[in-house]
C-alpha cells in the first residue's frame, strides 16, 4: 500500500530504472545524474570553443546523397 502512494511520484526515468533492475545487473548501471543543472564556466569555454572549432568545417552533400566535411578556408591550420 505505501508503494503504490510512492510510484504516483516517481518521474519516467525513475519507473524506467525500476523496470530495467534485472538488466542493469548484466550490462551495468545507468547514469541517474540529473539532466537540469546550471553550466559551469569550465563548460560555458568549453561550448564556446566547440562551437568555434565547428565553424571552421562546411559539410557538402554529393549527388548520391552521401555527404563529407570539408575545411571553410583551407590555408586555416589551426585545428589540424
Amino acid at each position: 500500500m505505501g508503494r503504490a502512494s510512492s510510484e504516483g511520484k516517481e518521474n519516467a526515468s525513475q519507473r524506467f530504472m525500476r523496470a530495467t533492475g534485472k538488466l542493469r545487473a548484466i550490462f551495468g548501471p545507468a547514469n541517474r545524474s540529473s539532466l537540469i543543472h546550471d553550466m559551469t564556466e569550465e563548460n560555458r569555454r568549453l561550448l564556446a570553443q566547440r562551437e568555434a572549432e565547428t565553424q571552421q568545417w562546411e559539410t557538402i552533400t554529393r549527388p548520391d546523397g552521401s555527404t563529407y566535411v570539408v575545411p571553410r578556408n583551407p590555408e586555416d591550420k589551426s585545428l589540424r
